[in-house]
């Protein structure tokens, strides 16, 4: 991250991340514009006071930031792309899949539609407070794992397109560890210095989704049954789309002997099917919509991220056709789950992913 005077977009959510990315880009000497992304309105849900990333506390948090940096902010509304991001997050579970809507904002609005915003404004680069690295890989820029590996982000950037890494700015990803930001912040007197770090889905109100999905896609919560592999009848449940593939609570079967974990949702038949978590483990996937951040072979091997809290396991990939790959672990791995992503790397560098059918 070198000095060169030249101007940065930076996305600016309110949180202590952006705000001290923001801080490091000044500090380097760039020209730092920054960002706030409105996600809501009339294409999309609004986010309200408790919203994850773009509500109006947010909002009034990035402009006192903006205000003590003594930088430019500018709000931009996207409540259309947003809009597009909660179909699929819907359409996900009714289809019986896990979706991973901050991996599709990443790569349409935040690497997407503000790179856009970027172009209009004479700027080279797009920056934000992902945690994850830039790295000079083989064949040109690569994203690598964080310095703190406890807060990586580095999965969930997988889908932005390989062509525009070049314009990509990871300012907070050499820092050691959270706390390191937060002294950062402190030190420049941010105010957002001691703010939590969001846990919830910007445009799910009070983290629930079933609320969501009850407006826009009320049959995946029509009631059905819970059976074990041998189809034998176990229970019953209020809606296929409240269970993801690897859960244990909230299962509500009573007297059983060891836990039980979903292993597969039949949106077809509403059922869901459990088992122990033996039977939860798997050594195979296939993913399409495959985004390659370097030239791989044929086949390959890597360490494969499955989910965000995964850390990676052993396995060989293997491309099978265009958008589409085939992984094989070298052990079994829990919860392969439908619709979350498939992510390879080297070492830290991300080679790319893609999505597990």
């Amino acid at each position: 991250m070198s000095a060169r005077g030249e101007k940065v977009v930076v996305a600016m959510s309110g949180g202590v991340d952006s705000s001290v990315a923001a801080a490091r880009l000044l500090r380097a000497g760039y020209d730092v514009v920054g960002a706030f992304l409105c996600l809501g309105g009339p294409a999309g849900q609004p986010a309200g006071e408790r919203g994850g990333c773009c509500g109006p506390r947010d909002a009034a948090d990035a402009k006192r930031v903006a205000a003590a940096l003594g930088i430019h902010l500018e709000v931009l509304r996207l409540a259309d792309a947003m809009g597009e991001i909660i179909d699929y997050f819907a359409d996900e579970y009714a289809a019986g899949r896990t979706p991973n809507p901050c991996i599709h904002c990443n790569a349409r609005l935040k690497f997407g539609r503000l790179m856009d915003y970027a172009d209009r404004v004479g700027a080279c680069c797009v920056a934000t407070g992902h945690h994850a690295r830039l790295v000079a890989g083989p064949a040109g820029p690569a994203i690598a794992r964080a310095r703190a590996l406890g807060k990586d982000q580095s999965y969930a950037l997988f889908a932005i397109p390989r062509e525009r890494l070049g314009r990509v700015l990871l300012p907070i990803g050499e820092l050691n560890d959270k706390a390191e930001v937060r002294r950062i912040a402190r030190e420049l007197g941010l105010s957002v210095h001691d703010k939590p770090d969001s846990q919830e889905i910007c445009f799910v109100a009070d983290d629930d989704y079933v609320s969501l999905l009850r407006a826009r896609r009320p049959d995946a919560l029509r009631p059905g049954r819970i059976v074990n592999s041998r189809g034998d009848l176990l229970g019953s449940h209020e809606g296929y789309a409240r269970f993801t593939v690897g859960q244990r609570r909230g299962l509500g079967i009573g007297g059983l002997k060891e836990p039980l974990y979903v292993l597969r949702i039949d949106p077809a038949t509403g059922d869901v099917t459990v088992g122990p978590r033996a039977e939860a483990l798997g050594t195979r996937l296939t993913a399409c919509g495959a985004n390659w951040h370097a030239d791989v072979p044929d086949e390959f091997d890597a360490t494969v991220q499955v989910r965000y809290n995964h850390r990676g396991a052993p396995a060989r990939v293997r491309v099978t056709g265009a958008g589409r790959f085939a992984v094989e672990f070298a052990e079994g791995v829990h919860a392969i789950t439908p619709g979350q992503a498939a992510v390879a790397y080297d070492g830290d560098r991300l080679l790319g992913g893609g999505w597990i059918e």
